[in-house]
Protein backbone atom coordinates (compact mmCIF):
# COMPACT_ATOMS: atom_id res chain seq x y z
CA UNK A 1 0.00 0.00 0.00
CA UNK A 2 1.83 3.17 -1.13
CA UNK A 3 2.06 6.03 1.34
CA UNK A 4 2.70 9.54 0.06
CA UNK A 5 3.74 12.12 2.64
CA UNK A 6 4.24 15.79 1.90
CA UNK A 7 5.05 18.71 4.19
CA UNK A 8 4.44 22.33 3.26
CA UNK A 9 5.36 25.29 5.46
CA UNK A 10 2.84 28.09 5.04
CA UNK A 11 3.32 31.60 6.41
CA UNK A 12 -0.28 31.94 7.59
CA UNK A 13 -2.25 31.16 10.77
CA UNK A 14 -3.25 27.56 11.40
CA UNK A 15 -6.99 28.35 11.24
CA UNK A 16 -6.61 29.90 7.79
CA UNK A 17 -4.66 26.91 6.45
CA UNK A 18 -7.08 24.41 7.98
CA UNK A 19 -10.16 26.12 6.55
CA UNK A 20 -8.62 26.55 3.09
CA UNK A 21 -7.74 22.85 2.96
CA UNK A 22 -11.35 21.80 3.62
CA UNK A 23 -13.00 24.45 1.44
CA UNK A 24 -14.73 22.84 -1.55
CA UNK A 25 -14.36 25.95 -3.75
CA UNK A 26 -10.65 26.27 -2.94
CA UNK A 27 -10.19 22.56 -3.66
CA UNK A 28 -11.63 23.16 -7.13
CA UNK A 29 -9.30 26.14 -7.61
CA UNK A 30 -6.19 24.21 -6.50
CA UNK A 31 -6.93 21.23 -8.75
CA UNK A 32 -7.74 23.16 -11.91
CA UNK A 33 -5.17 21.20 -13.96
CA UNK A 34 -7.44 18.15 -13.69
CA UNK A 35 -10.65 20.21 -13.99
CA UNK A 36 -11.78 18.82 -10.65
CA UNK A 37 -15.16 19.94 -9.37
CA UNK A 38 -17.70 18.83 -6.78
CA UNK A 39 -20.72 17.25 -8.46
CA UNK A 40 -22.48 15.53 -5.56
CA UNK A 41 -22.96 15.68 -1.83
CA UNK A 42 -21.42 18.84 -0.36
CA UNK A 43 -20.59 21.04 -3.36
CA UNK A 44 -19.61 24.30 -1.65
CA UNK A 45 -18.36 25.70 1.63
CA UNK A 46 -16.30 24.03 4.35
CA UNK A 47 -16.34 20.27 4.78
CA UNK A 48 -17.32 18.94 8.20
CA UNK A 49 -17.12 15.51 9.82
CA UNK A 50 -19.57 13.13 8.17
CA UNK A 51 -19.77 15.12 4.94
CA UNK A 52 -19.64 13.25 1.66
CA UNK A 53 -18.52 14.85 -1.61
CA UNK A 54 -18.30 13.43 -5.11
CA UNK A 55 -15.52 14.90 -7.22
CA UNK A 56 -15.35 14.73 -11.00
CA UNK A 57 -11.96 15.22 -12.65
CA UNK A 58 -9.92 14.25 -15.67
CA UNK A 59 -6.96 11.99 -14.90
CA UNK A 60 -4.92 10.32 -17.62
CA UNK A 61 -7.31 11.80 -20.19
CA UNK A 62 -10.32 10.01 -18.67
CA UNK A 63 -13.21 11.71 -16.86
CA UNK A 64 -13.55 10.03 -13.47
CA UNK A 65 -15.68 10.35 -10.36
CA UNK A 66 -14.58 9.74 -6.81
CA UNK A 67 -16.69 9.95 -3.67
CA UNK A 68 -15.00 10.74 -0.36
CA UNK A 69 -16.25 11.00 3.21
CA UNK A 70 -14.76 13.07 6.03
CA UNK A 71 -14.41 10.67 8.97
CA UNK A 72 -12.33 12.76 11.43
CA UNK A 73 -12.46 16.49 12.16
CA UNK A 74 -10.22 17.91 14.91
CA UNK A 75 -10.27 21.67 14.33
CA UNK A 76 -7.81 23.21 13.51
CA UNK A 77 -5.26 20.40 13.66
CA UNK A 78 -6.47 17.46 11.60
CA UNK A 79 -9.08 16.02 9.32
CA UNK A 80 -9.24 12.70 7.53
CA UNK A 81 -11.15 11.67 4.44
CA UNK A 82 -11.57 8.23 2.92
CA UNK A 83 -12.70 7.03 -0.47
CA UNK A 84 -16.23 5.64 -0.47
CA UNK A 85 -16.42 4.99 -4.21
CA UNK A 86 -13.95 5.53 -7.04
CA UNK A 87 -11.02 4.28 -9.07
CA UNK A 88 -8.84 3.21 -6.13
CA UNK A 89 -9.46 0.04 -4.17
CA UNK A 90 -9.27 2.33 -1.13
CA UNK A 91 -7.57 5.44 0.26
CA UNK A 92 -7.14 7.37 3.48
CA UNK A 93 -6.02 11.02 3.25
CA UNK A 94 -4.90 12.59 6.52
CA UNK A 95 -4.49 16.37 6.61
CA UNK A 96 -2.50 17.63 9.63
CA UNK A 97 -1.70 21.19 10.67
CA UNK A 98 0.95 22.14 13.22
CA UNK A 99 1.51 25.68 14.45
CA UNK A 100 5.07 26.75 13.79
CA UNK A 101 6.93 29.94 14.51
CA UNK A 102 5.77 32.30 11.76
CA UNK A 103 3.25 29.95 10.22
CA UNK A 104 1.77 26.50 9.86
CA UNK A 105 3.24 23.18 8.84
CA UNK A 106 0.70 21.37 6.66
CA UNK A 107 1.27 17.62 6.38
CA UNK A 108 -0.58 15.48 3.86
CA UNK A 109 -0.41 11.70 4.25
CA UNK A 110 -2.11 9.82 1.44
CA UNK A 111 -2.31 6.04 1.81
CA UNK A 112 -3.92 4.17 -1.04
CA UNK A 113 -4.42 0.75 -2.51
CA UNK A 114 -4.76 0.38 -6.26
CA UNK A 115 -7.38 -1.90 -7.78
CA UNK A 116 -6.62 -4.98 -9.87
CA UNK A 117 -4.16 -6.75 -7.53
CA UNK A 118 -0.70 -7.25 -9.03
CA UNK A 119 -1.58 -5.17 -12.11
CA UNK A 120 -2.38 -2.28 -9.74
CA UNK A 121 0.92 -2.77 -7.93
CA UNK A 122 2.72 -2.61 -11.28
CA UNK A 123 0.81 0.60 -12.16
CA UNK A 124 1.94 2.09 -8.82
CA UNK A 125 5.54 1.32 -9.62
CA UNK A 126 5.41 2.53 -13.21
CA UNK A 127 3.45 5.77 -12.87
CA UNK A 128 0.59 6.08 -10.36
CA UNK A 129 2.58 6.76 -7.19
CA UNK A 130 4.63 9.45 -8.95
CA UNK A 131 1.44 10.99 -10.41
CA UNK A 132 -0.33 11.07 -7.02
CA UNK A 133 2.72 12.57 -5.30
CA UNK A 134 2.90 15.31 -7.94
CA UNK A 135 -0.85 15.97 -7.56
CA UNK A 136 -0.60 16.33 -3.76
CA UNK A 137 2.51 18.55 -3.93
CA UNK A 138 0.90 20.77 -6.58
CA UNK A 139 -2.23 21.24 -4.47
CA UNK A 140 -0.15 22.01 -1.35
CA UNK A 141 1.83 24.68 -3.20
CA UNK A 142 -1.39 26.24 -4.49
CA UNK A 143 -2.87 26.29 -0.96
CA UNK A 144 0.33 27.92 0.30
CA UNK A 145 0.09 30.64 -2.33
CA UNK A 146 -3.57 31.37 -1.53
CA UNK A 147 -3.02 31.39 2.25
CA UNK A 148 0.08 33.61 2.09
CA UNK A 149 -1.66 36.07 -0.22
CA UNK A 150 -4.51 36.34 2.32
CA UNK A 151 -2.19 36.98 5.27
Amino acid sequence: MPVIANQQLIKAPIEVCFDLARDVDIHTETTSKTKERAVGGVTEGLLEEGDIVTWEAIHFGIKQRLTAKVIVMEKPNKFVDIMVKGAFHSFVHTHQFIEESGGTLMIDTFEYKSPFGSIGVLADTLFLEKYMKSFIISRAKALKEIAENMA
